[in-house]
């Protein structure tokens, strides 16, 4: 997929926290909890997955890697960071398990466009491909995409960083990382979507952040059930809306659906040429029908954009054994 960006930025992202799961017991216990395969976690690869309720709900989505130290690092919304610290920190029990934030250390940097790549490699010897994880002494470089990475590293090495990266691209807002990750499909839980959608309805699945085959953890029953019964009704996709700000949460509408809400706004960001994409999960009925309101039957139409990928299959519901 080229790049959706004409020139190379760069991002200060305070909004972003750093847990540290740490501990011998942190690879057991996250197990238990995320709905991916922690195993698959390393420090030269990372992994999307999500927190969930018992229900199996998203109170959460994470970007997962493996620390030096044996243990874990996870980024997250500053604003759920310390309700999902205190809420992992209360299944510990006796597990030997430390969930601490680290933002307060950690400077978190965004780098995008089309030779993105070529600074990353002139910086450090070498770009990570999409998946992986580089370490360059005291800072860690993840490759989101061919032409997206974040750089995790010390809080003090921040400024030298970011004089470094302006001198190879421009300063942008948060936002415009934002953006970014709605046009690349990927799904960030806030506070006003909390425990709102199955992991699949905002297409974890899709982007490998879901493990059918690890073994329980919480909201494991709710998800599988989803995916093998084929009760999966609605999906997230990208739309476009020449609204001048939409919120998280807003609720949608279409005439599939009358007077009852037919979808939710996962995220939302200013498009660079005017208007606001979005990320929205919405009943396929309505989205299959290509009539999608903001906010209210009668309210601003919405123009579904392309994913940038495929998703799953739907599942044929599993027959019952006689």
């Amino acid at each position: 997929m080229a790049s959706l960006l004409a020139s190379d930025i760069h991002c200060n992202l305070p909004g972003l926290s750093v847990l540290e799961i740490a501990g011998s017991d942190a690879t057991t216990f996250l197990q238990g909890q995320l709905s991916n395969d922690v195993r698959r976690a390393s420090t030269t690869a990372w992994q999307y997955t999500s927190y969930n309720s018992p229900k199996g709900r998203m109170l959460a989505t994470l970007i997962l890697w493996g620390d030096e130290g044996g243990g874990y690092r996870a980024l997250i919304p500053g604003e759920l960071a310390e309700p999902v610290r205190k809420r992992l920190a209360m299944y510990v029990l006796r597990s030997k398990v430390t969930v601490t934030d680290r933002s307060a250390s950690q400077a978190r940097l965004g780098l995008a466009g089309p030779t993105a790549h070529v600074i990353v490699r002139e910086l450090w010897g070498e770009a990570p491909a999409q998946g992986q994880v580089r370490r360059h002494g005291a800072a860690c470089v993840l490759g989101l995409a061919a032409d997206r990475f974040l750089v995790i590293a010390p809080e003090q090495d921040g400024p030298a960083l970011r004089a470094r990266f302006a001198q190879h691209a421009q300063a942008a807002s948060a936002d415009t990382w934002q953006w970014l990750a709605i046009r690349a499909g990927v799904p960030v839980i806030t506070t006003a979507t909390q425990d709102l959608f199955v992991a699949q309805a905002a297409n974890l699945d899709a982007l490998s952040g879901i493990s059918f085959d690890k073994g329980c953890y919480t909201g494991q029953e709710i998800i599988a059930r989803t995916q093998y019964l084929g009760r999966l009704k609605e999906r997230m996709y990208v739309w476009h809306s020449d609204a001048q700000a939409i919120a998280p949460g807003t609720r949608l509408y279409s005439a599939v659906f009358g007077d009852q809400a037919c979808g939710t706004v996962v995220n939302a960001a200013q498009a660079p040429n005017g208007g606001i994409d979005l990320l929205a999960v919405v009943q396929t009925a309505a989205a299959q029908a290509n009539d999608v309101r903001l906010g209210s039957p009668e309210g601003p139409f919405l123009a579904r954009l392309e994913l940038p990928y495929e998703l799953p299959e739907a599942v044929a519901p599993a027959r019952p054994k006689l």
